[in-house]
């Protein structure tokens, strides 16, 4: 994510682009996965995007699962986004109504609490408005 994190409305996903070959990728990369370049330029990634294919996860994960409780099933999927990759990442909104194609607009937002008191966060995806 882009810094600082101390107005969450103007964080964005943080990428890389190659200055050999234009391969975007997500997070902050030194060597190119597509041509194994070494001159990245570090981008913020666009807050919108387009529901690539999904799952619905209706079952709680296992181990230190630190979402909502009770449970609630939600979507996790693939977010295509106009800078030329796809993002794994939570899907917000209802789960029956989700659909290939759909207009999603990033979220960013304190996820939990962490052991120390720390705000943890995290982004997700939800349907644009």
């Amino acid at each position: 994510m882009t810094e600082p994190l101390d107005d969450l409305s103007k964080v964005r996903l943080q990428g890389s682009r190659c200055r050999q070959c234009n391969e975007v990728t997500l997070g902050r990369n030194s060597i190119c996965p597509n041509c194994g370049g070494n001159e990245l330029e570090a981008i913020p990634l666009s807050d919108r995007g387009e529901l690539w294919t999904y799952t619905i996860v209706r079952h709680k994960p296992p181990g230190d699962y630190r979402g909502p409780e009770p449970f609630r099933p939600f979507g996790l999927g693939l977010v295509e986004l106009p800078d030329g990759l796809r993002v794994m990442s939570p899907i917000e909104g209802d789960v029956d109504s989700l659909a290939v194609g759909t207009p999603l607009s990033l979220k960013i937002a304190v996820h939990h609490t962490g052991p120390s008191g720390e705000d943890v966060v995290a982004f997700a995806f939800a349907p644009a408005r």
